[in-house]
């Protein structure tokens, strides 16, 4: 896909992964439409960048995919890529793990990815193309003790991204998934110390190191589709 001119959704975009995912498609010249719930670190990238709008929303609100989708084709006047970005990672034993904070992780990693890709890919299928973009994780593929809710949420994501790639096959449509390792976001800071050396023993990937791999897939060419791409810490044990 030639990205220039074309137009982007990125939840989560606010800081971390989202924020440079929206800087890198800012510097092959999309249009953006960012949202978090923060406003004013939203509004502060935007005006970082050549051609970008802001909607702060929860993205677990069930209305905001729609009202993203329909803001992108109103300001824009089109929409062909959506980056469905946004998520949280709780972790912890059987006793001490808070299942409230594990049920709004399963809404913002689950449900939410679900709401938004369903809307976009029937805007899209009507369209005759566009590329829907999931962020999974390694925790998708594999697991360990005390993760398990949240890999749970990311295995989901993955059996989800490949289902729609084959239900899509031959509509003109594209849908991936990005499965990041370990990456120094700020995810890991509230973390016990113990556990969080665990998860940093082989080193951290930047955020840009995960925009590049999503720039990179979105430019293929029309007859390439890169469906999973794992980027790890070269070190990372996991």
């Amino acid at each position: 896909m030639e990205l220039a001119g074309k137009t982007a959704i990125i939840t989560g975009a606010s800081s971390g992964i989202g924020k440079a995912i929206a800087q890198e498609l800012d510097a092959a010249g999309m249009n953006l439409v960012l949202t978090a719930r923060s406003q004013d670190k939203l509004d502060q990238l935007a005006a970082s960048l050549k051609n970008a709008k802001v909607l702060a929303a929860a993205i677990t609100d069930p209305d905001v995919p729609q009202k993203l989708v329909d803001f992108a084709i109103t300001t824009f006047g089109q929409l062909d890529v959506v980056i469905n970005n946004a998520g949280a990672m709780t972790v912890g034993s059987i006793e001490e793990v808070d299942i409230e904070a594990i049920c709004q992780m399963v809404r913002l990693n689950v449900e939410s990815v679900y709401r938004l890709a369903y809307i976009a890919l029937r805007h899209f299928k009507q369209a005759g193309s566009g590329f829907l973009i999931n962020t999974s994780s390694i925790a998708g593929l594999k697991t360990s003790a005390k993760t398990g809710a949240y890999s749970g949420t990311k295995f989901a994501v993955e059996a989800f991204t490949d289902a729609l790639r084959m239900e899509l096959a031959g509509t003109g449509v594209k849908v991936a998934a990005i499965a990041p390792g370990t990456v120094d976001t700020g995810l890991y800071d509230h973390w016990e110390q113990d556990s969080k050396n665990w998860v940093m023993t082989g080193g951290a990937l930047h955020p840009q190191d995960i925009a590049r791999c999503v720039r990179f897939v979105l430019e293929q060419p029309d007859h390439v589709l890169i469906p999973r791409m794992l980027a790890v810490p070269i070190n990372q044990p996991v």
